[in-house]
């Protein structure tokens, strides 16, 4: 039985995904990603996708670094193609260097949706780790373990977007500081210092923060 592990995230992909450019400057959605490299030229990679609604395709070529050209088309649904040169690391790049084939892909509102399997928990902590070091923002959307798995170790989900900035901040910078090691390394004051706000406040954003990383993690 399987033991891997369902992973569905959202990559803020920067400038290095013109798919989600496209979409983006089209107001319409894309799926049916697909990639595929020549084998007289392996520098390039050719990117075909579908987007659904939106502006006409003309719209979109006159601002895209490179032309994006429709192939095809029907009704309100058209597919597009580009070339890029294979070099160019983007998000689904990242994760099929962890041998995790992407299951689906599609973009919305300039972000990309990934949803592929890593066969063990360090495999998907060294992957998405890679992705926030790679990429502007990451958000890990659901995970699913295998029904195969049958120890006592709980994949718990968390979803970081319920957090305020300052939220996050508060708990980055409590642990940066050590406000929750044994002895404290940091006091509440320490940690409100270096956020440049008063003690209070920065306790209502912990206070919060915690609420809402507890509600997820003592779910029944």
């Amino acid at each position: 039985m399987g033991t891997g592990i369902r992973a569905e995230v959202r990559v803020d992909p920067g400038e290095t995904c013109l798919v989600a450019q496209a979409a983006a400057r089209a107001e319409a959605h894309s799926r049916s990603i697909r990639r595929s490299v020549n084998d007289s030229d392996t520098d390039r990679t050719t990117v075909e996708f579908i987007l659904e609604g939106g502006d006409p395709a003309d719209d979109v070529d006159a601002e895209l670094p490179e032309r994006v050209a429709p192939v095809f088309d029907y009704g309100a649904t058209t597919v597009y193609r580009y070339t890029r040169e294979a070099g160019v690391r983007c998000p689904c790049d990242c994760v099929e260097t962890y041998d995790c084939p992407i299951a689906d892909r599609h973009t919305r509102e300039g972000s990309v949706f990934l949803t592929f399997h890593a066969p063990d928990v360090e495999t998907l902590q060294g992957l998405v780790t890679d992705l926030r070091e790679s990429f502007p923002e990451v958000d890990i959307q659901r995970l699913l373990r295998s029904e195969g798995v049958r120890d006592d170790h709980d994949l718990v989900f968390v979803d970081r977007a319920k957090l305020t900035a300052r939220q996050r901040e508060a708990l980055q910078r409590a642990h940066d500081l050590g406000y929750f090691d044994h002895p404290k390394r940091a006091n509440a004051g320490d940690v409100a210092a270096a956020m440049g706000i008063c003690r209070a406040t920065f306790s209502e954003h912990l206070a919060a923060a915690q609420s809402k990383v507890l509600d997820a993690l003592l779910v029944d």
